[in-house]
């Protein structure tokens, strides 16, 4: 065997070498957790950083890494090729193809494809520094070759955007979330927490906070001594004061604020001015979103508010308690009262109160019913109804069967909810029955 054979075996060999480098780079820089690189780079790891880099400029990595394994595997075949002439003559074309095609697939991809699947985050940062060095080297005929790219794809209509947007991003995160699995109840808390936290700023204050109907006001006008018999009495310590209607709120009187009075009169209530001891009522649009009234609520240190229409009627209270409540369930103390109006049973069904939120009874049971067209279960079924329906009549969709056992002049009270097979669903999609 002359020189120049085993010269040229050698040659294939460290470009095949060369092949699988940068086809496991690829795989690797491309596969790496992205959130396991920033806070690497966070604790000051500088291959992390080098990581970080590479996926800001993804167009020139991905133009380098093509660029070297096309010219190595190129160079490899024609190297064979030659060498394959020189000792079997013509038939050398096919011979070569076959092998090449064979040593490429095996060693230059498959290999190193696999074992950089399989630890990404450690051949990411192994790798780091020389295709750094590579794509820099590169960078000339990769602007150039992407300049190319971007012009015909211009041609057709096609505008070149790599980089995600805000939606983009937020999906992705979303999908990681959904990957968190495991077994117990804490890893589907933990789930929907990190749901929760990205859904602040689609959900209205009008979908979570306590409607007026269940708010305890007190009226202003009453003498002192009733006041404070109300206050007592009431689980809650801030209260709305309103004075001629309910309507007409003057104050919110808390009852801290309410007692320091007390003791300062000497136990003397018919002294107290509680006009003077309530603080000016917060009022906030229905429309406010979630995120932004929990930045407000942080800004001027306050915890509650009172939520009002376009048309300023008062629809309800919310408080800071509330909007964490969306993110980490209830928060439940030795003064809450239990109302949460949803009966699981075993066979998997729900018996719900129509006032009952839908983002609550899908946190309680784990479902995915939608919210964006009704705040509450009543108000979904009159959306999907298009009528008012009586009690006995049941209905069939987004999965479920809703069956009406509770109704109270035009408002739906109680309803049963049942799961449906897919192929029942489809079966009862729209269906009306008169019980």
């Amino acid at each position: 065997m002359d020189a120049d054979l085993i010269f040229s075996i050698g040659a294939i060999a460290a470009l095949l070498l060369l092949s699988g480098f940068f086809s496991g780079s690829e795989t690797a820089l491309t596969a790496a957790s992205r959130a396991r690189m920033h806070t690497l780079e966070q604790q000051g790891d500088g291959r992390a950083r080098l990581v970080n880099r590479l996926w800001h400029r993804k167009e020139r990595l991905i133009g380098a890494i093509l660029l070297g394994n096309n010219a190595v595997n190129i160079l490899a075949s024609a190297i064979a090729t030659s060498v394959l002439i020189r000792l079997v003559g013509e038939a050398a074309i096919a011979y070569a193809t076959i092998g090449m095609t064979l040593l490429v697939l095996i060693f230059a991809e498959v290999l190193p494809k696999t074992y950089a699947l399989m630890f990404a985050d450690k051949v990411a940062l192994f790798v780091a520094p020389v295709m750094r060095v590579i794509v820099t080297v590169f960078n000339p005929v990769v602007r150039l070759v992407n300049g190319i790219v971007a012009s015909t794809l211009g041609l057709f209509g096609t505008r070149v955007a790599l980089a995600y947007g805000s939606e983009e991003w937020e999906e992705e995160l979303r999908g990681a979330i959904e990957l968190h699995k495991g077994p117990g109840e804490e890893v589907r808390h933990e789930r929907e927490m990190l749901r929760s936290i990205l859904d602040l700023a689609d959900v209205e204050v009008s979908e979570i906070m306590v409607h007026r109907r269940n708010v305890t006001m007190v009226n202003a006008d009453q003498p002192s001594e009733r006041i404070v018999e109300e206050v007592l009495s009431s689980p809650h310590t801030r209260l709305p004061l309103w004075r001629d209607q309910p309507d007409n709120i003057v104050g919110v009187l808390h009852a801290k604020a309410l007692f320091r009075a007390v003791q300062a009169a000497g136990g003397k209530l018919e002294d107290l001015d509680i006009a003077s001891i309530a603080v000016k009522p917060w009022f906030i649009p229905d429309s406010s979103d979630l995120l932004s009234q929990l930045h407000a609520f942080r800004k001027r240190q306050e915890h509650f508010a009172l939520v009002v229409d376009e048309y300023g009627e008062l629809l309800g209270v919310v408080t800071l308690e509330d909007i964490l409540e969306e993110i980490v369930g209830d928060i439940s103390d030795e003064h809450d009262i239990e109302v949460e109006g949803v009966e699981v049973l075993k066979d998997g069904t729900a018996i719900v109160n129509g006032w009952v939120t839908i983002r609550d009874l899908n946190r309680k049971c784990d479902w995915r019913l939608p919210d964006e067209e009704a705040a509450t279960v009543a108000g979904l079924v009159l959306h999907e109804a298009r009528r008012i329906p009586e009690v006995g009549m049941t209905f069939a969709f987004h999965g479920f069967r809703f069956e009406i056992l509770g109704r109270q002049r035009n408002q739906i009270t109680l309803i049963k909810l049942t799961p449906l097979e897919p192929a029942t669903e489809e079966e009862n999609r729209e269906s009306l029955a008169v019980g």
